[in-house]
């Protein structure tokens, strides 16, 4: 279940316009039915009600307030696609055994600090594309967060403490710059995965502004990040796939992955590099790197492979330069020495 979690939204984090979330085919795949439909006074309006759903997503007015009187074995609560403005306090009081709620695209702006009080069951929070500008307190311990496309421009201290099962944070979206990153945001979180595509960042966040530590997949794309510093991944220890595409990146300093030697892919793709980053022949583990889309002119005969094939734990499946100036005719061909195939070079069709 954790696996197809991350999965699913991971998935989402990527998409770049609102998808829906499915919630019949999430049901089905859950077990959870809709059969019974409650059909009294106490379903609302053009709502659809079940012992433990409660869908009024798409309401052809648009809610602009959480129904009341819901039942307190509902497990799955669907308010996306309305005009939602507020949480309050009390809107989901008494409802404990709350598995799912997905009110992403609304107009919501403010979160009431006791609004999700006492749901330590629940696991699916959606608050994407709605006006949220930090991050909401007091989050349930269990839940799996994402706030794409909001207004977020402060992650405040401690925002994200106490979520110790938060798998993915995805952040994308949203105007967040350097300075709206305090110092601790990001403490006592242990997620895998954290994606702030599309903000206003000019570098990664360093030291105590640094994501969690343990994190193995680190989105940092669509950013105006011109450099990457040799301290910029010392805390990521555990980090397998980095992505840095569409960023402004002219240079990589020396040493800059040499904290990250487990690292098996990174995207640098359409950037404004001059060479291959330095660094990359000591990665025992790399197997994919995307290039494509820079500057680079020049490949050198030990850029990607190290000197003594021994210390190579893993072989390239992509090296991928396409899309650079570089004249591929020119490269030696023991620079991919290490690779697993052929196919796994791609060069060629540079275009002024």
């Amino acid at each position: 279940m954790r696996v197809i979690l991350l999965l699913c939204l991971l998935t989402l984090g990527n998409a770049r316009l609102h998808q829906p979330f499915n919630i019949t085919a999430f049901l089905q795949n859950n077990e959870i039915m809709m059969a019974d439909y409650d059909e009294d006074d106490n379903c609302p309006a053009g709502c659809h009600c079940s012992l433990k759903v409660l869908q009024c997503s798409d309401q052809e007015t648009g809610l602009i307030s959480v129904p009341e009187k819901i039942t307190e074995e509902t497990m799955i609560i669907d308010l996306q696609n309305n005009d939602i403005t507020e949480i309050k306090e009390d809107d989901f009081k008494g409802l404990h055994k709350l598995y799912g709620l997905f009110l992403n695209n609304n107009k919501i702006s403010k979160i009431h600090p006791k609004a999700l009080r006492h749901m330590d069951r629940l696991r699916l929070l959606y608050l994407s594309y709605n006006l949220l500008t930090e991050i909401p307190a007091n989050l349930p311990p269990n839940v799996v967060e994402r706030f794409h496309e909001n207004k977020i421009n402060r992650i405040q201290k401690d925002a994200f403490k106490g979520l110790k099962k938060l798998h993915v944070l995805e952040l994308g979206a949203n105007p967040l710059d350097n300075s709206g990153i305090e110092l601790g945001a990001f403490n006592g979180v242990s997620t895998l995965y954290v994606g702030m595509a599309e903000a206003k960042l000019t570098a990664v966040p360093k030291g105590r502004q640094n994501p969690p530590p343990k994190t193995t997949f680190l989105s940092v794309m669509w950013y105006k990040i011109s450099k990457v510093e040799e301290e910029d991944f010392r805390r990521y220890k555990n980090l397998q796939r980095l992505g840095l595409c569409f960023n402004q990146i002219k240079t990589v300093e020396n040493g800059s992955f040499s904290s990250i030697s487990n690292i098996r892919e990174i995207n640098l793709e359409h950037n404004r590099l001059k060479r291959v980053p330095p660094g990359l022949d000591h990665l025992s583990y790399l197997q994919v790197i995307f290039l494509h889309g820079n500057k680079i002119s020049k490949v050198g005969v030990n850029d990607f492979c190290p000197i003594n094939p021994s210390t190579k734990k893993t072989r390239y499946s992509i090296i991928s330069l396409f899309g650079n100036p570089v004249k591929y005719w020119e490269v030696n061909p023991v620079t991919f020495r290490c690779v697993t195939g052929r196919r796994s070079i791609h060069l060629g069709n540079f275009k002024k």
